[in-house]
């Protein structure tokens, strides 16, 4: 483009929106839909398990309720409530990483992982999707929040950025949770509703997370060797910039006593919160507690007094305030479409579509309508006890294997959330990375189309097989 001088000017990059605003729109499309889609509703009972579920043939229109968009500031602040324990843990894991940054124990252990590693992201990178993946297995992936800081510094001090150092605890998360191996909140209640044995058909889900991991390992390390073959080519590549000289320069790489201890309260904080969360159902609240400790004890550790223990707290937290509240903001989505009573609605629209396909397809339908329901319904037991009081009668009629219902279900439900800026397991995992949706976006696109074409064979096998209840 030329000026009035005949001067080339240089073409203007689009400004991508905040955050706040991207969300925000969402929210506000879904407010005007409220006006278009009727209310309506199944009937619901509590099945044998104590589990409130709808009854599939029990569907009615009802009065509309449509959201106003003036009152969507009410669903905003409705939605900070609703997640005030998880924008609460954010906000103080913030704080207590940056103590422990400071303590200058954690450069001491990247530079001695880089010095082993550096070169070897083939290995590094698989091992660790497949650490985090098996965790998940019976955890949520908002448990890595407190990871991510910690693995984003290791990727960068190896030439990769960001995003890598993020995707790794968020795939690899994904692909333990999303599988349905051992998830009791949704493998678990799903097969309670379909009737079917609690952890059956497991073996097979376990080829689905080795698959799956397979799968992401060759994506993420081809995506990290470009990134350090060309740094510019990574989509965060101007904001790691600026800060580059905080987590990359180690600078003495001797292991003090201090800073010894200071790790040791790391680890005991990480052996506690998985110890926690397995065998004692730990949630928000006592993961943000074991936090507080962890910025205390690192801090003493190092020889930090009180105070300065608080003030480099304090500016941990401030740093992740603004990214905590975009989890609050997300809240409002599901807010407004509850309000409205149209969720069951789009539920009764995709079952009506799913009896319109090829049977050989239906098992791939119905992963891909499960796909489309989990962004309106983030919750994966909130999910099941909407969908599969449906799905499981719809199985039996067109001739899928209810097991496979299951499996689609859990793929439909686990590997949207990490495109959904109304995902907590998402977007947390971003605060602390400090990563833009919209940049982690750039990358994650084309990861998630490949999750679902594996996820379409996957479901199809499990079809053609008769995946069944063992």
């Amino acid at each position: 483009m030329k000026d009035n001088t005949g001067a080339v000017q240089p073409k203007k990059k689009m400004k991508v929106p905040h955050s706040f605003v991207i969300i925000l729109s969402i929210v506000l499309v879904m407010s005007l839909l409220t006006w278009v889609i009727p209310a309506g509703k199944f009937a619901r009972t509590e099945n044998e398990q104590g589990i409130e579920v709808v009854i599939p043939d029990q569907f009615s229109y009802i009065e509309k309720t449509p959201v106003n968009p003036l009152s969507i500031p009410n669903y905003v602040v409705s939605g900070f409530a609703s997640s005030a324990s998880l924008i609460f843990m954010v906000i103080l894991s913030g704080g207590a990483f940056n103590v422990l940054v400071n303590t200058g124990a954690l450069q001491v252990l990247i530079a001695k992982v880089v010095k082993k590693f550096g070169s070897k992201e083939a290995v590094f990178i698989p091992i660790l999707l497949l650490l985090f993946a098996l965790i998940a297995t019976t955890q949520s992936v908002t448990v890595f929040i407190g990871f991510t800081p910690i693995i984003i510094m290791m990727a960068r001090a190896m030439g990769f950025d960001s995003i890598t150092g993020a995707a790794l605890p968020l795939l690899g998360g994904a692909i333990g949770f999303s599988t349905g191996t051992l998830n009791t909140s949704t493998t678990i209640v799903a097969q309670k509703i379909a009737e079917l044995p609690l952890y059956s058909g497991i073996g097979y889900r376990f080829v689905c997370l080795f698959v799956y991991w397979i799968v992401t390992s060759i994506v993420l390390v081809a995506y990290a060797r470009k990134v350090r073959a060309n740094p510019a080519s990574s989509p965060m590549y101007d904001l790691d910039q600026q800060t580059k000289t905080d987590d990359t320069a180690f600078g003495d790489d001797t292991l003090t006593t201090r800073k010894l201890l200071a790790l040791l309260t790391l680890l005991g904080a990480l052996i506690v919160l998985v110890w926690g969360c397995v065998t004692r159902g730990w949630d928000l609240p006592e993961i943000s507690v074991v936090f507080i400790w962890l910025g205390i004890l690192s801090g003493a550790c190092a020889g930090f007094g009180p105070s300065t223990i608080a003030k480099h707290f304090a500016e941990g937290c401030k740093k992740l305030t603004v990214s905590a509240l975009l989890l609050g903001l997300a809240r409002a989505t599901s807010g407004v479409l509850s309000a409205a009573n149209i969720l069951d609605t789009i539920v009764y629209a995709c079952t009506i579509v799913l009896n319109m396909v090829p049977g050989f397809l239906r098992g791939i339908v119905m992963f891909w309508v499960n796909f489309i329901i989990n962004i309106l319904i983030t919750s994966g037991s909130g999910q099941a006890a909407v969908v599969m009081p449906i799905f499981a009668p719809v199985a039996d009629m067109v001739g899928i294997p209810r097991q496979t219902a299951v499996l689609a279900f859990n793929f439909g439900d686990g590997f949207c959330n990490y495109i959904l800026p109304m995902s907590t397991a998402l977007m947390g995992n971003l605060s602390v990375a400090n990563i833009p949706y919209d940049r982690w976006m750039r990358f994650m696109w084309k990861v998630c189309l490949i999750w679902i074409a594996t996820g379409s064979v996957l479901v199809f096998i499990a079809q053609m097989m008769h995946f069944g209840p063992m």
